[in-house]
């Protein structure tokens, strides 16, 4: 990486050979893609966290049933085993807990690896930090993207600003990847892109309605830790708590601050229950979504750390995430509308507003309302606020590819028992079920089972834009199938397949289209991810 500047006042400008713009999952991952290939990188992050959803966003890992024995690539699983090695390390473990060998810190039902954040934080810095230290890469934080540049079909460079004012870097590379939550590079490069909702004539796909609508996406969300301790923690009144607090959709079966809510699956009305600090016994927690969603008590749900798990005294309580139905933002986008940082900042009043009835008016097993004693842990979380640094945004703009995954090549009620569409190009694979929350349209979840699927190399390539590629949920899949191509895994194998067909490029003076063009290329390609434990298709599993 070089720098420069120019006169004074104008931005400093930096060169490098694979610019990575958003240190989400798949940003990280594609950065150490590339530095492992011998690349220069500048990687970029608005917020003061990497790690995206699984630290910023503080959304523990949603993963498949096999996950710890095959599909996911090395790479993730070395972040997953730095996680429980950490704690091994750092916590005081009991020692059954230690000896636990698929630990699960936070025994939450969601997930095998529920967590606080700031593990999978210093795990992810611990990864970077070699490529730091030996000068080949470069963190940018907290810089956005702003503005680009390019010449004919290829971007040549990007403009961050600093997220708190002032500062501004000109990024100039031969290979930019777009890895930001939201795809915020597409409109800035004019790379070609979709939103919302397509229609069926676009895409075939059975679930898809006749017109399409470009503003319906999914819910955002934005997620919180809490405890629950001895003495009065209720914040103070939300000013809009008494929208909230009235708030029915359609769908909902009441009101959305109340324990009763669709089943995803189903959508019959159902009633969650809610325990803080359950006697129950954290080692016999197995989460498999395969078997248990696991959403029947929101505590244990996403429960990121289990005080029975830890020396006497360590913990006086349980912490929880919440990640819950009731603080899904339904009222609105907040990609490519002008209103966007309002429904932002409305999505963290719901959040405290939900925190606030928890409080104070939710009903309790005992006949009683409120749980005083709930306390927001935004140590936990890193916010001053006390909320996630970030939103969750599940849906992002979608790149027009090569190549668009549609609901045909996985939906086991479209292919029954056939398994997913094999991809000539895969590079990489993953698995969930077909998962879309209440969305801005109006929308009741659509939530129906999955094939195990592979990632095919043409969702990352533009059908025009040469030297950018996606590298996160911004491919080229449609709203309904990206509603199983989001989660942590997946967002990680796209990243890092987009940094090493970077590298490759590089390496060979080819461009990623001819890769995917040319057999003896893409099996050069397709062997060098195998070489870095990138797996390519799966074992004879069925989908659920």
């Amino acid at each position: 990486m070089t720098g420069t500047r120019r006169s004074p006042g104008a931005p400093r400008e930096l060169s490098t050979e694979v610019l990575v713009v958003g240190g989400g999952l798949g940003g990280v991952a594609a950065a150490l893609a590339a530095l492992r290939a011998g690349r220069t990188v500048v990687l970029t992050e608005e917020y003061d966290w990497l790690g995206g959803q699984l630290t910023s966003q503080a959304v523990p890992p949603d993963e498949h049933s096999w996950v710890e024995r095959f599909g996911v690539t090395a790479s993730y699983r070395a972040l997953r085993d730095g996680i429980r090695a950490y704690y091994r390390e750092h916590y005081p473990l009991t020692g059954a807990a230690r000896a636990w060998r698929e630990l699960n810190p936070g025994a939450g039902w969601v997930s095998p690896l529920c967590h606080e954040p700031r593990v999978a934080l210093a795990v992810i810095e611990s990864m970077l930090a070699p490529y730091r230290g030996g000068g080949r890469l470069t963190v940018l934080q907290p810089y956005r993207p702003v503005a680009a540049d390019g010449d004919g079909d290829r971007v040549t460079g990007v403009r961050l600003a600093h997220r708190d004012g002032g500062d501004e870097v000109w990024v100039s590379a031969p290979y930019v990847l777009d890895a930001t939550e939201t795809g915020e590079l597409l409109p800035l490069t004019g790379t070609e892109y979709v939103t919302g909702f397509e229609s069926q004539a676009d895409t075939g796909e059975p679930s898809a309605p006749a017109a399409a609508q470009p503003l319906n996406m999914q819910a955002v969300s934005v997620c919180f830790a809490i405890d629950h301790v001895p003495g009065d923690h209720t914040i103070d009144r939300p000013a809009g708590y008494g929208f909230w607090r009235s708030y029915e959709p359609d769908f909902w079966g009441g009101p959305l601050l109340g324990w009763r809510s669709p089943n995803p699956r189903t959508l019959e009305t159902v009633e969650r229950s809610f325990t803080p600090n359950p006697d129950d016994d954290p080692l016999t927690v197995r989460a498999d979504q395969r078997r248990n969603p696991g959403d029947g008590n929101l505590w244990t749900f996403r429960r990121i750390a289990a005080r029975g798990l830890f020396a006497p005294g360590a913990y006086g309580s349980d912490i929880t995430l919440v990640n819950w139905p009731m603080i899904d933002y339904m009222e609105g986008p907040v990609i490519d509308v002008p209103d966007a940082a309002t429904h932002l900042e409305r999505a963290r009043e719901l959040s405290r507003s939900v925190l606030y009835w928890l409080q104070t008016e939710a009903p309790r097993p005992d006949g009683g309302t409120g749980w005083p004693g709930l306390r927001l842990r935004g140590d936990v979380t890193g916010s001053p606020d006390g909320l996630a640094q970030a939103p969750y945004i599940r849906e992002s703009r979608r790149i027009l590819g090569e190549y668009t995954v549609v609901e045909q090549d996985l939906s086991m009620a479209v292919r029954g028992d056939k398994g997913a569409v094999r991809y000539a190009d895969s590079v990489g694979v993953g698995m969930y079920r077909i998962d879309l929350h209440p969305s801005t349209g109006g929308d009741n979840y659509l939530d129906v089972p999955s094939s195990p699927f592979e990632i095919p190399l043409g969702a990352l390539l533009p059908r025009r834009v040469a030297n950018l590629l996606p590298a996160g949920k911004n491919l080229a899949t449609t709203h309904i199938t990206n509603g199983c191509y989001r989660l942590h895994p997946v967002e990680w194998n796209i990243g890092e397949a987009a940094g090493a067909l970077a590298a490759f490029c590089l390496d060979r003076s080819v461009s990623p289209h001819a890769v995917r063009n040319h057999p003896g290329l893409l099996a050069d390609f397709q062997a060098r991810l195998e070489e870095q434990g990138v797996e390519l298709h799966w074992p004879d599993v069925s989908g659920y």
